[in-house]
């Protein structure tokens, strides 16, 4: 049996034990544990706005990114005393809140990090997520979707952020105020959906069921929901080439940039030229739109 290597990190006045650092996890692309741990201290600062206090699902892959692997929404045990919790429809849920927890859920082959969309304790969205899932393996007109999305939002006065799931998909994010209900999110998710739907019917979909979409992408308003997940702002992927979900610029995605753009070999570069784009936008007024969704329900 081959001995197990370990070593020892000591972050924040936290030591993180790390188990078989030369461990491949994207192969293809030369990424070890130890590599991916460094990947993730980059990511942190960026990677943590988005998780922290909200309750964490991830997504494992003991043998790297291209073997078995399982969805981890209970806690795992043992855990060491600096890991908080929150318990949720009696589920005891990790809150990824700084360097410490991540880099020990790296470890554990943690690839992937999709957080709620509200904090622990709250009913309330932090933001407004529009889902674009395409319903093919490749999608070139991804881009074309999301920026006809993009276009829609302007016109009715608000701005927003496009960027990669780190798959195939887009999500595009609108930063809210304090106060609005999932449940008003969803009304204007469907009002947009619909729109879109009927007139570009030969891109768009609100069918749920994807052996009946065909080709189309599907315009997923009802994912934004209390308890659901999406896959965070500058999460590592377990795809090929260690996609990592990226926001992008409108001008970037009129470009028809592709998911794969962007990964843990090139995101620190790009996040030292651009930043956090997600950051620089200020919460949007979604009252106009609301209002008249409501005057249209009575």
């Amino acid at each position: 049996m081959r001995k197990q290597v370990k070593g020892l990190l000591r972050i924040e006045g936290h030591d993180i034990v790390v188990t078989n650092p030369d461990k491949p996890l994207w192969p293809e692309v030369g990424i070890t544990k130890a590599m991916y741990l460094q990947k993730l201290t980059a990511l942190s600062p960026f990677l943590l706005r988005y998780t922290s206090n909200r309750l964490l699902t991830t997504i494992r892959y003991p043998h790297g990114a291209a073997g078995e692997s399982f969805y981890q929404k209970n806690a795992p045990q043992p855990r060491p005393s600096f890991v908080q919790t929150a318990v949720h429809e009696k589920i005891n849920y990790v809150l990824l809140n700084g360097l410490p927890e991540l880099l020990w859920l790296g470890n554990l082959a943690a690839l992937e990090f999709h957080p709620s969309l509200h904090v622990a304790g709250s009913t309330l969205p932090c933001e407004w997520m529009i889902d674009l899932d395409p319903s093919l393996p490749e999608e070139p007109r991804i881009m074309e979707a999301a920026s006809l999305v993009g276009e829609l939002l302007r016109s009715l006065g608000i701005q927003s952020v496009p960027k990669t799931s780190g798959a195939t998909g887009v999500q595009i994010i609108v930063p809210i105020e304090a106060g609005l209900t999932f449940e008003e999110l969803r009304s204007a998710g469907q009002f947009l959906a619909q729109y879109v739907s009927q007139k570009h019917p030969e891109l768009f979909t609100v069918e749920r069921l994807k052996k009946h979409r065909g080709n189309k992408i599907y315009f997923d308003y009802l994912q934004h929901y209390s308890g659901r997940t999406l896959a965070a702002p500058y999460t590592p992927r377990a795809r090929p080439g260690a996609t990592v979900s990226t926001p992008l610029t409108w001008e970037e995605v009129n470009r028809n940039v592709s998911p794969s753009s962007y990964h843990l070999l090139n995101i620190e570069e790009r996040l030292q030229e651009k930043g956090d784009l997600l950051s620089l936008l200020p919460p949007q007024p979604l009252a106009p739109l609301l209002g008249h969704l409501r005057k249209k329900q009575t």
